[in-house]
Formats: C-alpha cells, sequence, structure tokens
C-alpha cells in the first residue's frame, strides 16, 4: 500500500481573468525523505521555503486544569522540535519556514483549560516589538520569545500557530463573560525576531477553546526575497473571507498556510485541496499539517500553480520537513497553451458537444454525424453518500462514453476513453446544495471517483488505491467562477489537469495519461454568497 508518498510534480500553466485558466503539462518525480526539490533556473527567480509536518507531543489530559509552568514544560518539548528543524532548514538556505496549527500546545481543550497555554499577544499594528531582544516587555510571552529567538538564529522568516489571550473590559459588548479574548493565532517573524503580524483564525471548526474575532482579519505580509504574502489557518481555505478576499490585492503571489486538517476523501484530502487553491488562483501554497495518522491528520506540501513538493504518510509516526525553490512569480512561469486543442479528436467531440452541435466525422467513403449527446442508452442514476452528502450518480461503464447527470440547477458531463479496462466500478457524481455536515456551506460539486467496491452504494467511500486509467474531459455549467480542481490518483498521489478553463459557460477539467489509476477527479465549486 503506498501510504507513504512524498513527490514533486511539474506542469506549465497560463493565467486567465476571473478564476484561471491553466494549460499544464506534467511529470511526476519521487523524492526521498530528507531530500529536497531544487529547480534548474536561475537563483535570482526563486526563493528557498521550508513546511513543517509536525508530529505534536500533546498534553496526556487537555480537559485538565494545569499551571503556566506545566504548559510550559509541554510546549517547550514542541518547540525544541521546532528549532531543530530551523537550524536544519538554515543549512539549506531557506528563507521562511512554516510550522502547522496546534502543533505547539496541542487541542481538544475546553475554553478554561487551555488558558495556561496562551500567550499574551500584543498588537503588531500597535506596538513594534522583538520578544528574543525584549523578553520583559510582556508578561506571558515565553512562546512568542522562543519563536522570534529561532528566527534570529536561522536567519528566516517564521510562521507559526499558538494560542493567545486579550484581555477586554466589560463596556465592550463582545467581551466574553470570563474578560479576555482567547484566538487561535498565526504569528509571523522577520529573520531578525521581530514580530511582523499576527492573524487570529476567523472559520473556526469546533474550537470551543477560542473566540472568533469581532472583525476578519486581512493580513499580508511583505519579504525581502519574494514579495508579499498572504496568511490564514485550515478551515479558512473553504470560505471568502479572508482567503479569497486577500487574493483580490493583485500583488499576494504566496500563501502560508498552517493547519491541523483531518483527511476526508474522496473529495477534501489535505494535499488535494491544498495543490487546487494553487491552481485555482494561481498563487503558491506553504501548507503545514500536523501529523497524527490515527486522527487522520497528515498532508503538507509546498504548491505552485507549475509543481508540487508534498508528503503523505499514514504509516511513520514521525515529523516531516519539506523544503523546495519556489518561484518569486508563479505567473512569470506560463507555458504556452496547448495547441492540440480544435485538431485532436477528443477535444473535437467534447466542443461539440458543449456547444450543442452534431460531431461528423469523415473515413474513406463518407461523412457520419452523432447527436451531440451521442450515447443512446444512458445508465440508471443511483443516490450514494459521499462527504455526508447525498450526491446522484451514474456509473461509468465500458471503455469508452459520454455520461451526464444532473441535479438542481447544474448538470455535470464525462466524455471518456479507456486504454485498458479494469475490474473497478467508477461514478460520476453530481451534488448542488448546502453541505451540513461539520460546518455548513453552499457547493457545487462535479466528480469522478472510483468505488469502494463492485456495488453502487459503495460509491463515495474512502478509498486511496486504484488501477482504473481514464484520458477524459470533465465538465459542469456552473454557476459560480470559484472552482478547485481536486485530482487523485493511486497512493494518495496528486495530479495536474492538463487543461482548465471555461467553454460555452460550462468549466472543463481535461486529463491525459494519468500516472496512476484514478481515485479521484473533480471540480469542487464554491457559492460563497448563498452560505
Amino acid at each position: 500500500l503506498h501510504s507513504r508518498f512524498t513527490a514533486c510534480i511539474m506542469s506549465g500553466a497560463s493565467r486567465k481573468p476571473a478564476l484561471f485558466l491553466f494549460i499544464c503539462y506534467v511529470a511526476a518525480l519521487g523524492v526521498q525523505a530528507g531530500e529536497y526539490c531544487v529547480a534548474d533556473h536561475q537563483e535570482s527567480q526563486y526563493y528557498m521555503a521550508a513546511v513543517y509536518e509536525h508530529h505534536s507531543i500533546l498534553s496526556p489530559d487537555p480537559l485538565a486544569l494545569t499551571t503556566r509552568q506545566q504548559a510550559l514544560e509541554l510546549m517547550n518539548q514542541n518547540l525544541d522540535i521546532y528549532e531543530r528543524q530551523v537550524m536544519t532548514a538554515a543549512q539549506k538556505g531557506v528563507q521562511i519556514i512554516v510550522f502547522p496549527e496546534d502543533g505547539i500546545h496541542g487541542f481538544n481543550f475546553t475554553r478554561t483549560s487551555i488558558y495556561p497555554f496562551l500567550d499574551f499577544m500584543p498588537s503588531p499594528q500597535l506596538v513594534k516589538w522583538n520578544p528574543c531582544l525584549e523578553p520583559h516587555r510582556f508578561n506571558d510571552t515565553e512562546v512568542l520569545q522562543r519563536l522570534s529567538c529561532m528566527a534570529t538564529k536561522g536567519e528566516m522568516f517564521l510562521v507559526a500557530n499558538l494560542g493567545t489571550k486579550q484581555p477586554c473590559h466589560s463596556n465592550d459588548p463582545g467581551c466574553p463573560n470570563d474578560g479576555r479574548y482567547q484566538f487561535n493565532t498565526n504569528v509571523v517573524f522577520s529573520n531578525n525576531g521581530t514580530l511582523v503580524d499576527r492573524y487570529r483564525k476567523h472559520n473556526l471548526y469546533f474550537e470551543a477553546a477560542f473566540d472568533t474575532p469581532l472583525e476578519v482579519d486581512h493580513v499580508t505580509f511583505d519579504t525581502p526575497f519574494a514579495g508579499r504574502f498572504g496568511i490564514f489557518t485550515c478551515f479558512d481555505i473553504l470560505f471568502f473571507d479572508p482567503a479569497i478576499r486577500l487574493l483580490r490585492d493583485p500583488e499576494v503571489k504566496h500563501v502560508v498556510y498552517p493547519s491541523a486538517w483531518m483527511n476526508q476523501l474522496p473529495l477534501l484530502a489535505a494535499i488535494e485541496i491544498q495543490k487546487a487553491f494553487a491552481i485555482a488562483f494561481g498563487v503558491n501554497v506553504l501548507a503545514a499539517n500536523i501529523h497524527h495518522p490515527s486522527l487522520g491528520m497528515t498532508g503538507s506540501g509546498i504548491h505552485t500553480p507549475l509543481k508540487s513538493f508534498w508528503y503523505h504518510d499514514m504509516e511513520s509516526p514521525k515529523g516531516h520537513l519539506i523544503i523546495a525553490q519556489v518561484a518569486k512569480n508563479p505567473l512569470g512561469l506560463a507555458g504556452t497553451e496547448n495547441a492540440t486543442g480544435k485538431t485532436d479528436p477528443s477535444h473535437s467531440r467534447f466542443l461539440k458537444i458543449v456547444s450543442g452541435e452534431p460531431y461528423c466525422e469523415k473515413d474513406a467513403q463518407e461523412v457520419h454525424c452523432e447527436a451531440a449527446k451521442w450515447n443512446m442508452d444512458d445508465p440508471p442514476t443511483f443516490h450514494s453518500e459521499m462527504m455526508y452528502d447525498n450526491f446522484t450518480l451514474v456509473p461509468v461503464w465500458g471503455k469508452e462514453g459520454y455520461v451526464q447527470v444532473c441535479s438542481n440547477s447544474l448538470c455535470c458531463h464525462l466524455l471518456y476513453d479507456r486504454p485498458t479496462l479494469s475490474q473497478e466500478l467508477y461514478a460520476l457524481g453530481v451534488f448542488d446544495g448546502f453541505h451540513t455536515v461539520h460546518g455548513t456551506y453552499y457547493i457545487q460539486v462535479c466528480a469522478l471517483v472510483k468505488c469502494g467496491g463492485l456495488d453502487i452504494h459503495t460509491c463515495g467511500q474512502e478509498i486511496t488505491e486504484a488501477t482504473g486509467m481514464f484520458e477524459f474531459h470533465l465538465w459542469g455549467n456552473f454557476s459560480t467562477s470559484y472552482i478547485f480542481p481536486l485530482f487523485l490518483t493511486s497512493g494518495m498521489t496528486l495530479e495536474s489537469p492538463d487543461q482548465l478553463g471555461w467553454e460555452n459557460d460550462h468549466y472543463f477539467l481535461r486529463k491525459r495519461g494519468l500516472s496512476s489509476g484514478l481515485v479521484t477527479a473533480a471540480l469542487y465549486g464554491r457559492l460563497y454568497e448563498k452560505n
């Protein structure tokens, strides 16, 4: 079983207004643990980045009340590990490192039990402060001091997540009854240890210990080596604020993304959504996830629209450091668009179907024309639960074909050819509505998935291995321009589309030449205005 995977994938892309159209060529390359990826280009066009997937040392009883000193003893064990990673990264010339959400203090606390783990957090907008040089300026800032000193020692920008506290007064209408705000907070330190900025998580994921800020933090920070970065945390990636609004700033070309993400297949594995975000918005994503395989938590990566360096390991109990050379300007690497579009028979057929015109082929004797919906025997639709949502699906049978399936206003289409048939069941699914489990938000999804078995009711189950090979076009009449291309093949391997974009008011994904069996190919649309 390919439960352990560290890899690079590389491709080419070009950008279009609104969401971006990427025409990608893909090559897959495995990378052994401990190695790092370096592109063969001029050094001035790149910077060195690192993310650390951390197996955190957890409190044996997060519900128990403890002292500040006991809390610091636990957190310092995790900070010791962080410091070792910083020094390893420094030897490789890393200029920015990202650590995961909850990596220092852990999780599953109550509001009261987490209190000893919280640092006081002054506002970087109001106070210029270097905690390493001024350790006694504020009380209860021991964690910030250690992080600041790490950044100084490693001579790199450092991004980490910790719990913070902020006193408030009874005349503040939002002030909690205990007289303080408690925030899930990312901090950014410069390479000389100065506190650059902080981001307080807005879209909390069942985190009773923390408060939602009264206003959304839209935080960006500038670096001398790569320009402007945006920052948000874990569950934020699925919402408009702050993630999407940050990207309205054209100077934001990079995102730092601490997370504690529990993988949920087939559509929302950590590396899957990280890569999709990078492709959809044409930015670099530096994503650090926590490492607790028993909780389904693994999957970190450094993703650009052109390549990904990722790690996913459900077996090893150890953390993992990813180091990669990253383009300063991801849009500057745009490749030439695929010129095979209208001459390729598969793409010609797709264009005819999506336009509603008949499709004609000419052989030696005569011209044969077919209706756009050229399959005469539509397979039966059925319903199955996927990601806790009631999808409508059709089986994908045979060596080649065209199928469609609709729900509410969304119709999904698949034109496919299979070089060889495997003894596996695949299905095309559609969902257009509110997702209501573990959060409520509106989605439109077209998904080609491998089912868990040969029974249709296994479609939507979590699987990681597959042998089925496909060449295909997947498309739908989406009502949103915010569409994430989700793409996984066997062994938790990331793939990139050959082509993405709009055609006749339909958004499509095209792929030929998979590196391994298809697990998931999906277009995941978010209608933020309906939340």
